[in-house]
């Protein structure tokens, strides 16, 4: 579904993403993580096209993200993205915030729009919350919003940057117990993040980064027995004791 291959980003004279490959079949959920700087966000983001890459290839179910030729914006509109800020429109329902991407992308009728959201907003337990904005609703409750609103695209896959690095604590469960549910649904998910607990519980595998290029890729079992690379090594025994 997504294939990476050889990519290479610099800005100006400092290179963020070093040859990095990376191949997720469909249906796969994939867990990047590593320490802060190490090019996890900037790669998640060269996937849809919203960071541009120097070198290398990019493509997704067979359409080619770097081409000039490749439209962007439909492309964009079947990769569901989940940012570490909810981008929830303040002035706008929940409901609302669902279904705007549905009419003026997919050009979905109102009635479709709001009928999708009704469904997916009761699929999150929100359902109760479908007239309030963004400021009535908890960070929690924003992002599960957030991850209604990209689902309502009908993605081939999801991207996840950091999607819990912005909550609480008390926070956190419930937006993962969302994305565990997608994944066990067979969503291909890309999710970048530190939720340890999470990558055991539903990833396929594991892939951890470090100055810019993929230090391992391995199945979690493997990643989170005997990390072959002393620095993945080092990043778990920090990780882990919290």
């Amino acid at each position: 579904m997504i294939e990476i291959e050889n990519v290479s980003k610099w800005y100006g004279d400092f290179r963020v993403l070093n040859d990095c490959s990376l191949r997720i079949a469909k249906g796969e959920v994939v867990v990047i993580c590593g320490p802060s700087g190490s090019g996890k966000s900037t790669l998640i983001k060269c996937v849809n096209g919203l960071e541009p890459f120097t070198q290398g290839r990019i493509s997704v179910d067979g359409v080619s993200v770097g081409d000039r030729a490749t439209n962007l914006p439909r492309l964009r509109s079947r990769i569901g993205m989940v940012f570490q800020n909810f981008e929830l429109f303040p002035h706008m329902t929940a409901t609302e915030n669902i279904v705007l991407a549905q009419q003026k992308v997919l050009g979905r009728d109102r009635t479709a729009a709001e009928a999708k959201a009704r469904e997916l907003l009761a699929r999150i337990g929100l359902a109760e919350h479908a007239v309030k904005y963004p400021a009535q609703l908890s960070g929690g409750q924003q992002q599960r919003v957030a991850i209604a609103r990209a689902l309502a695209m009908d993605p081939i896959a999801m991207l996840f940057d950091e999607p819990t690095s912005a909550l609480d604590p008390e926070m956190i469960t419930e937006v993962l117990e969302v994305m565990v549910a997608l994944a066990h649904e067979g969503m291909t998910m890309a999710v970048v993040t530190h939720e340890m607990g999470f990558a055991r519980k539903v990833a396929h595998r594991v892939v951890f980064m470090d100055q810019g290029a993929i230090v391992e890729d391995a199945p979690k079992d493997t990643f989170f027995g005997t990390p072959r690379s002393e620095r993945a090594q080092l990043f778990l025994s920090k990780i882990l004791q919290h």
